[in-house]
This record gives C-alpha cells, structure tokens and sequence, in this order.
C-alpha cells in the first residue's frame, strides 16, 4: 500500500489517532502535513516522523477559526505543491447530560467536529479535483452510530460526518476523489484516559473482542482507505470497535 508520492494532510496530528495516522501514511511513503493547535507536540511528531526517514512539515490549525482553515490548508498546499490525501481527525468534548448542557457546550463540539472538518474538505479541494485524484477520510466514531447518554453534542456531531461522508462521496465520485469514514470504538487515547475504572470495565463489557482498540489499529484502517487498493470504496463506513457495534 505505498503512498510513494502522495501528499497527506492530517488534522490533530500531534497525539493519539492522528498521531498514529500520520506515522503510518509516512511510513507509506507520504509527505505529511502535521496540523493541530499545540505546535510543540507536532514538532515532535516531525521529528518522529525525519528520524524513520520520512518528510513532514507542521501547520498551527484551530478548527474553531475558519480563517485558520483557510490559512492552514493555503500554506500545506504552498509547501507541498499539492494535497491528495486529507484525514479529517481532530475533536473534542464536551461531555454532560443534555438537560444540563450549556449552549456554548453544543456549539463548541459541533463547530470543531462537523463545521471545521467540512471547511477544512472545501478549503482542499480545489487541488484534489485539479489532480483528479484524491482520498478524504474522515475519523467519526462509534457514538455516531449508537448513540451515548452524556454525549448528544458529540455523538452528533460524529454522526453528522457519516452524512457528510456520503453526500461528498457521491459529489466527488466522477473526479476519482473517494471520500470514507472510519468509526473508531473504544481506543485506548487521551480522550479515554480520563474514564474511571467503573466507566473502563463497562466499557470493555460491550466489546466481543474483550479489549480495547490502539491508536495504531485505526491508522491501518485510514492508511489503506488512502491506498490505491481501496480505489473502488467510497462512501463507507469502516468500524474499528471489536465488535462493539455490528
């Protein structure tokens, strides 16, 4: 599955499944641009990434900002000359009851997780339908499917890409682009660090395989939705969850 050639951009590159995701389209062959907030840990992830041989280059992005979308996606562009590989990855919560749940909560997630990532797509786009060549994966989650009490904005907001997965994947079809999701379960992160024991066991519970996902197990599912082996899949949804949700 080599990506020799191919320039990749990935959004919450510096930890966890972007992270992951970044090493494994380098290893692939890919240039890589490293986007995220936190600027100190994308430059370690170069640094990562140059001692394996591999070439990235790092982007401040808030997807919060639609001017730094634009700023971001302009500059990747300008550095690598093109973009042909986008993984939509970067989110956060927000997580309380719904009843309990401020305004700026729900807004906050859905702007980040859903608005961002459809701005990021359309900010890149342009040099995808140019090469007539292009693979768009976006990292949704298996709350976007199921559903999860304490978690309306975020599960919204990542069932709201599986829709927006579709609907670009029938758009781009005609100009060789795919565009694919990959719905992680529970992945052993950051994100899920902050789980208690009670809420980890529960958890675990509900997954046949009986452990939790890495961080590298999703990579492997994006880096071979960007490969030219996956040329005849578009508007999927692959589940990475051990059989949590079937």
């Amino acid at each position: 599955m080599s990506l020799q050639g191919r320039a990749a951009l990935v959004t919450g590159a510096s930890q966890g499944i972007g992270r992951a995701c970044a090493l494994a389209l380098a290893q692939a062959g890919a240039r890589v641009a490293l986007a995220a907030r936190n600027e100190g840990k994308l430059n370690e992830v170069a640094a990562e990434i140059a001692q394996k041989g591999g070439a990235a280059a790092v982007f401040a992005l808030d997807l919060a900002s639609e001017e730094s979308i634009k700023a971001c996606a302009k500059a990747a562009v300008q550095h690598f000359g093109s973009i042909e590989i986008l993984v939509n990855n970067a989110g956060i919560t927000r997580d309380t009851l719904a009843l309990r749940m401020k305004r700026a909560d729900w807004d906050a997630v859905i702007q980040t997780n859903l608005t961002g990532t459809f701005l990021m797509t359309q900010a890149l786009l342009s040099p995808m339908l140019k090469a007539r060549w292009g693979r768009i994966i976006n990292v949704s989650s298996v709350v976007g499917e199921t559903g999860q009490a304490g978690q309306a904005n975020y599960a919204a907001s990542k069932a709201g890409l599986l829709g927006l997965t579709k609907s670009l994947a029938r758009e781009l079809a005609s100009r060789n682009i795919t565009v694919n999701a990959v719905a992680p379960g529970y992945i052993e992160t950051a994100m899920t660090a902050v789980l208690d024991e009670k809420q980890r066991e529960s958890m675990l519970g509900e997954i046949p395989l009986g452990r939790p996902g890495t961080d590298a197990e999703i990579a492997a599912a994006v880096r071979f939705l960007a490969s030219e082996e996956a040329a005849y899949i578009t508007g999927h949804v692959l589940d990475v969850n051990g059989g949590m949700y079937m």
